[in-house]
């Protein structure tokens, strides 16, 4: 399997955004509200059973091809470990404007209450914003009790919930983990590559205004009293979640923290004149510039802005020569709980 440009996967969801993922891919926006594109996704939208999948440029589902044959997508150390699960899904998010509080759980409560295999750790590398910065809100600022959160979601005490959670001032490079459990808000005018464990589950403490019909779909069919143990009410020390960027010097640079190892990796890849990748699956996302990608196996590809590829492990080890930026995903390098 050599790397391949992925074509764009547009996601329909309720808030507005989509145009800055058309401006970045240099095509027309799909709609209003569009304002995901799943990125090499073996995940389905909750509820869904073909929305959100990725097909590949032959047509296939990239689940297919990967219960096909996951050693050459995945390699063979991370096939003996999850088989045919990337364990990993990359979004392109256009915040078109401020996106309510939510929450999203984490493995032990998903498989215990919803049934799911994953919970939803992410983590966002903002590529630009419609100002200077932009305003994310991540984690509790001080303690808060589980009486206190039940009122704010009961009154829809939207001013109280963003005010509760710690203000961070973002700009293109920067890097924020978000553990799942931890409430947050991205904020209007983001544009981002998301990465996250491969589910579709977020609970909105603020749906009014968000949801029209009502907070059904808001807590994912729980009752609100087991939706709500989800969250980590516990504050939040902003530094422990932000990493600004702060290195041009070229190559390819770690953009995480390490406790994100077990979830999933971020590289920040500046190839100027060029830069080499390691070998493994990877999804690689553009976002300046032009290049040609040459892989130890198989013909060169030119790419540039907007493009989105999957790296097959089978490709071997490949070297981007520029100029040009990109991001590149991959999946855990070890798992939850696991040694580093």
């Amino acid at each position: 399997m050599r790397p391949v440009v992925l074509p764009p996967n547009g996601i329909p969801r309720f808030y507005r955004g989509g145009a800055a993922i058309a401006a970045l891919r240099g095509i027309e926006p799909a709609g209003e509200r569009v304002p995901e594109d799943w990125v090499g996704s073996t995940t389905t939208v909750f509820g869904e059973a073909e929305l959100g999948l990725s097909r590949l440029p032959d047509g296939r589902l990239l689940r297919d091809a990967a219960l096909a044959d996951p050693a050459e997508l995945f390699g063979p150390a991370h096939t003996a470990r999850r088989g045919a699960d990337p364990a990993l899904l990359v979004k392109l998010l256009d915040a078109g404007e401020r996106l309510p509080v939510h929450v999203h759980p984490d493995e032990a409560f998903a498989r215990e209450a919803l049934g799911s295999p994953h919970g939803k750790t992410e983590a966002w590398i903002l590529i630009d914003t419609s100002e200077p910065v932009a305003t994310m809100r991540v984690g509790f600022r001080e303690d808060v009790d589980l009486a206190t959160l039940r009122r704010w979601v009961r009154e829809q005490d939207a001013h109280a919930m963003i005010d509760a959670l710690n203000p961070l001032e973002v700009r293109p490079g920067d890097a924020i983990f978000v553990p799942a459990g931890v409430p947050h808000a991205i904020g209007e005018g983001a544009l981002i590559v998301e990465l996250q464990e491969p589910s579709d589950l977020s609970i909105l403490l603020e749906w009014r205004g968000f949801l029209p019909d009502g907070d059904d779909a808001a807590r994912l069919g729980l009752e609100w009293d087991l939706a709500l143990r989800s969250v980590e009410l516990s504050r939040r020390d902003p530094a422990d979640l932000h990493r600004p960027r702060t290195s041009d010097g070229g190559g390819v640079a770690s953009l995480l923290p390490p406790e994100a190892d077990a979830f999933f990796r971020a590289e920040w890849v500046e190839a100027a004149p060029s830069a080499d990748l390691e070998r493994g699956f990877a999804i690689l996302v553009v976002i300046e510039g032009a290049a040609e990608l040459r892989p130890e196996q198989g013909d060169p590809l030119a790419i540039g802005r907007g493009d989105t590829l999957l790296l097959p492990w089978a490709a071997g080890p490949c070297r981007l020569e520029g100029p040009a930026t990109a991001v590149a995903c991959r999946p855990p390098a070890r798992d939850p709980g696991g040694p580093p």
